[in-house]
């Protein structure tokens, strides 16, 4: 019965200090950590070169004639946007699927229907 007894107030000591370390530990606060704005002037010249290469494409240039749109006037656009709209539009750019790309849905039609093949061969 001792030994219980000792073992429980033991336990009781050791609940007590650990909420008396956590009450008392301070608390830690994060924040959000500003990005250097060399980076963000850099990454939006990257993004610039990214879309002028776009345009100086042939093909590109040659919709963009076919539209009214000369390629002088096109550049003068992206150079006067702002470093924001330059970024979302590299964005878009780089999640277009070059061309032949299949999908996610294509490719679950290519094999359902060799499975069909398959199977009913």
């Amino acid at each position: 019965m001792k030994r219980i007894l000792h073992v429980l107030s033991t336990l009781a000591m050791l609940i007590v200090l650990g909420l008396a370390a956590a009450i008392l530990m301070p608390r830690a606060y994060a924040g959000m950590i500003p990005t250097p704005l060399g980076d963000q002037q850099a990454q939006a010249a990257d993004d610039r070169a990214k879309i002028r290469a776009m345009l100086e494409r042939p093909e590109v240039a040659r919709e963009m004639q076919k539209m009214g749109i000369p390629p002088e006037k096109a550049a003068a656009r992206v150079d006067a946007m702002t470093d924001v709209e330059v970024s979302q539009l590299a964005g878009r750019l780089n999640a277009l699927p070059a061309g032949g790309a299949l999908s996610t849905q294509d490719w679950l039609l290519i094999i359902i229907v060799i499975l069909l093949v398959i199977i009913l061969i």
